[in-house]
């Protein structure tokens, strides 16, 4: 199972925000957000905030994990979050590559700097 370690974080640094970004995809077809920056939940104090993301990139809401995001988490919190977001059952038509998993969180990650910015 993924667990924070494997997670691969981004500077965000700009005139309003400064912190890190990352997101992750599972074998499942559901992915991890998880963000500590000046306006995230727990962020000012070090903490993390996560979302479940589906097979698009998508924030959901609609899974057994939470129906939220979810914030002031540890390091070992949000490495529980992602293995109940891997056990969660395959998101359904799941068969993407993963070079298109791929250029789908890079997408994501660009779409959301340039927000910031």
């Amino acid at each position: 199972m993924k667990s924070f370690k494997d997670l691969k974080f981004k500077t965000i640094d700009s005139e309003h925000v400064t912190g890190v970004t990352t997101s992750l995809h599972f074998k499942n077809g559901y992915g991890i957000s998880v963000i500590c920056h000046s306006f995230s939940y727990g962020g000012n104090r070090g903490l993390y905030e996560i979302a479940v993301l589906d097979s698009q990139g998508r924030l959901t809401y609609d899974t057994p994990v939470t129906d939220d995001v979810i914030g002031f988490l540890t390091e070992n919190e949000v490495s529980e979050i992602m293995e109940e977001i891997q056990r969660l059952p395959s998101v359904n038509g799941w068969n993407k590559s993963f070079k298109t998993l791929f250029n789908n969180l890079n997408n994501f990650v660009s779409n959301l700097f340039k927000q910031i910015k």
